[in-house]
């Protein structure tokens, strides 16, 4: 049985932001699009300001042009505590980690006025894709200089956290129909829908979203249209483990768990 951060990666505690720091900042205030029926900014909703503000970052520091194209493969949400409809938050963005293809991108979403209002912190480990090949790229010299400001390391290596797996039984078993309006210009699933599927299964375990919580999700290979996805579902004592299928195959895999010991939530 794991018992510790190295024999449970997802677990590990995130980085802080470096003191003096000033990192890219943007505002964004939740809206009915983007909550629950509890008013609950959800998982799909920070999914999307995370690839919006990317987006904004990319063209605020001359990158739009030169490096344009990412995929995210692993995603860590650390909710230490929610934001509600019609909140206002601060967005800061900054890259602790990287290497010439990748980076881990940090996003920490807060209210500068409320010390006690919400926080989410967020990671994402991002690949830089080649406009033209659709294969990793080295990033651009200027933004690499520029992403390099607050990493820790600039040797990220990748390697996945999750079990890729579903065991043969699992506790809960559900069709996840896909929508014309899920997919991206590439013909794959946009990374928020999988964010979906992860609420959808919640609803077993609606106690873990009552508290601090921190979900995961790697994606393993896209999803393409025409394909059947399944989502296979295990709980566990804190949390729950889901499993994104088509056919035998993983193609993403998420961990949910309210307030896991490991983790360091901030007062």
């Amino acid at each position: 049985m794991p018992t510790s951060t190295s024999d449970r990666p997802w677990t590990r505690p995130l980085t802080a932001l470096p003191d003096g720091a000033n990192p890219y900042s943007t505002a964004r205030t939740v809206r009915t699009g983007d909550v629950d029926t509890g008013r609950r900014l959800r998982l799909d909703g920070i999914a999307r300001y995370l690839q919006d503000i990317g987006t904004d970052n990319l063209a605020a520091v001359g990158a739009a042009d030169t490096d344009p194209l990412w995929i995210v493969r692993r995603t860590v949400v650390d909710v230490h505590r929610p934001a509600h409809y019609g909140r206002s938050l601060r967005l800061r963005r900054w890259c602790d980690a990287l290497s010439t293809r990748w980076a881990n991108v940090r996003v920490r979403l807060d209210d500068p006025d409320d010390a006690h209002g919400p926080l989410i912190e967020t990671a994402a480990f991002w690949i830089d894709i080649g406009p033209t090949t659709g294969a990793p790229t080295r990033i651009s010299d200027g933004l690499f200089e520029h992403m390099s400001r607050y990493a820790h390391d600039t040797r990220l290596k990748w390697k996945a956290w999750l079990p890729d797996s579903a065991p043969e039984t699992v506790d809960d078993e559900r069709e996840f129909p896909l929508r014309v309006t899920d997919f991206d210009p590439f013909g794959h699933v946009n990374n928020a829908v999988y964010w979906h599927g992860v609420e959808e299964v919640v609803a077993l375990r609606a106690d873990i979203v009552e508290g601090p919580y921190r979900a995961v999700i790697e994606h393993l290979r896209p999803v393409a249209a025409g394909e059947t996805v399944t989502l296979r579902t295990g709980l566990h004592e804190d949390g729950l483990t889901v499993w994104f299928t088509v056919g035998d195959h993983t193609r993403a895999v998420a961990w949910i768990a309210r307030n896991p010991d490991a983790l360091r939530w901030t007062p």
